[in-house]
């Protein structure tokens, strides 16, 4: 089984990049979307979340009210620290099962945003890094997300530079151009990634 970390900076396509390689026989586990899972209603994660923070961090239907908690946790660098001690071991848990599911022989890529940021690199046996500007990520976060201008800056801020995000990539993919050009980017990184498996 070979691990491959996947990050690059909001706005720069990475997600697109995901689907392209899980068309291509990735089996690809998204890191964002595990943390929402395990806060569902109904889990133990949730409920472990409103026993920290009571229950006005719910929404009126009983889901987790993710603005109203992210107000709360990112005010206050100790209770970002409650948060994650309770839900960073329940993503770690449930990635593993996923994980422990996939084929022996699988390319397993981890859809991970903040990878340079968390200093996760060294855990896996490659890393691919999805590469555009600040100025283009930023056009596409105004243009395609809706973002005012002042909030995309301040997200591409708050993350890792993209000297950082470099630094650590063993495969770079370049997505300035065409969805033509970023398949064919894909390509090359795919059939790199099954040489490195053995295939």
């Amino acid at each position: 089984m070979l691990t491959v970390g996947l990050t690059g900076g909001i706005g720069s396509g990475k997600s697109e990049v995901a689907r392209m390689l899980a068309r291509r026989g990735a089996v690809v586990i998204d890191a964002d979307q595990v943390a929402r899972e395990v806060v569902e209603p109904g889990t133990e994660g949730l409920a472990r979340v409103v026993a920290a923070f009571g229950e006005e961090v719910l929404t009126k239907d009983g889901a987790l009210d993710r603005a109203r908690l992210g107000s709360i946790v990112f005010a206050d660098s100790a209770k970002l620290a409650t948060l994650n001690g309770i839900v960073h071991p329940l993503v770690g848990a449930r990635v593993a099962e996923l994980r422990a599911v996939a084929p022996d022989d699988a390319i397993v890529v981890y859809d991970v945003p903040l990878l340079v940021e968390n200093g996760l690199a060294p855990q896996y046996d490659s890393v691919i890094v999805v590469d555009a500007s600040d100025e283009i990520r930023l056009e596409r976060l105004v243009r395609i997300r809706g973002m005012s201008e002042a909030d995309a800056k301040a997200r591409i801020a708050a993350q890792a530079s993209r000297e950082a995000r470099l630094a650590v990539a063993d495969h770079i993919v370049p997505n300035e151009g065409s969805v033509a050009d970023l398949e064919a980017r894909v390509g090359d990184v795919w059939a790199a990634l099954g040489r490195q498996a053995g295939r």
